[in-house]
């Protein structure tokens, strides 16, 4: 690790309690997706927290500020003890979302969760239609579940939010995936352009929209936003490898949120595993609260003072804190430089000129995700 990503150097940074927690409770799922966001070395089922050891890292979450819990995978409706996680969270207050591919939920164990404190679902989207949700996630007859599931969701009252992963395979599909989301009574609609971290790095040039199909991406969600205003909310992740400025990834690192994997590891962000040199703690063993203060991983890019030029003078630091330390990472080999996004970036003009390469070939086939047993 570089003298500027020493966890020392942001020991005077103020750090805020965290609002939520990323509880990934399993990576085992029946979906294969090609741009799956898991570790690629992922964790097994008999290494998984106990719903006892949940309930305890529940507990210490709420007791440090955290306000809602987000409990995700893989698919979390693969664990037998989902409800008793749920009502774990619920007990200490933090509001409960699932996040799930739908497989492995019926109407009875809907009635479970909502019993046991479940407050929102957040269903994920692979196409609009069974041929193309079925070819990116690989599990046929997943288009088919996913609407009953939302019919089950929507006649119980359940918040619903739909996740839908866009790229160039299903971007062009945009309006209809909005009004889909209308049809299906989703409160939220999150258009999530993927991110080519980890497995999806090994699909970019099945998958890498191209700037033609991001620039109508972004008219499209402003007019929607508009015409839509107050009947359904539109999270919008934009591709970034076609943009001048990068996102401010998660706020500014361990600023918002943590993450804690299904062995109790926690990260501050989903893809910090793919950074060498951070060590992970892990909860419940030693305290949340503990960890996000003090831990090195969290430490290590709080602030700016680790910033590299141009970051560390310039105006936008506050805006987007330099970016994606991962996608730096990835791209530059350095967690501490200037994510490859920023127009101000020396490498800049190599990730345009490989996105578009991606973008422009067709017919490249998809490499799908396995599962851990």
């Amino acid at each position: 690790m570089t003298e500027q990503t020493r966890p020392d150097t942001a020991r005077a940074v103020a750090v805020h309690p965290p609002m939520a927690m990323l509880a990934e409770l399993t990576h085992r799922c029946a979906l294969s997706c090609p741009y799956c966001s898991n570790p690629l070395e992922m964790t097994r089922r008999d290494t998984e927290l106990s719903a006892a050891a949940w309930a305890d890292v529940f507990a210490q979450a709420a007791e440090i500020g955290v306000l809602q819990v987000h409990l995700s995978g893989g698919e979390p409706a693969s664990r037998r003890d989902l409800e008793e996680i749920v009502a774990s969270a619920h007990a200490v207050d933090l509001y409960t979302n699932l996040i799930t591919s739908g497989i492995g939920l019926t109407e009875k164990r809907l009635d479970a969760l909502e019993a046991a404190g479940l407050e929102h679902v957040q269903l994920s989207l692979q196409g609009v239609d069974a041929a193309m949700a079925d070819h990116i996630g690989g599990y046929r007859g997943g288009f088919e579940r996913k609407m009953a599931v939302a019919g089950w969701i929507g006649a119980r009252g359940i918040p619903l939010t739909l996740n839908a992963v866009m790229h160039k395979l299903n971007l062009d599909r945009l309006p209809e995936t909005i009004e889909l989301a209308l049809a299906m009574g989703a409160r939220r609609l999150e258009v999530a352009t993927v991110q080519f971290h980890g497995w999806a790095a090994r699909n970019r040039a099945a998958l890498m929209p191209t700037r033609a199909q991001a620039r109508e991406a972004s008219r499209i969600v402003r007019e929607a936003r508009a015409r839509l205003r107050g009947t359904l909310v539109i999270d919008y992740v934009t591709a970034d490898h076609h943009a001048d400025y990068p996102k401010p990834c998660m706020g500014g690192w361990a600023s918002t949120g943590l993450n804690v994997l299904p062995d109790g590891r926690v990260m501050p962000c989903h893809a910090a595993h793919t950074i060498p040199g951070l060590a992970f703690e892990r909860a419940p063993a030693r305290h949340l609260g503990e960890i996000w203060r003090d831990g090195p991983a969290f430490n290590a890019f709080r602030g700016f003072d680790w910033m590299q030029e141009p970051c560390r003078s310039c105006d936008r630091k506050g805006i987007d804190f330099g970016g994606c330390r991962c996608q730096a990472m990835a791209i530059a080999g350095d967690p501490a430089a200037t994510d490859p996004v920023c127009v101000k970036s020396p490498l800049h003009a190599r990730l345009v000129a490989e996105a578009e390469a991606d973008a422009a070939q067709t017919g490249a086939s998809l490499v799908y995700r396995t599962n851990p047993a």
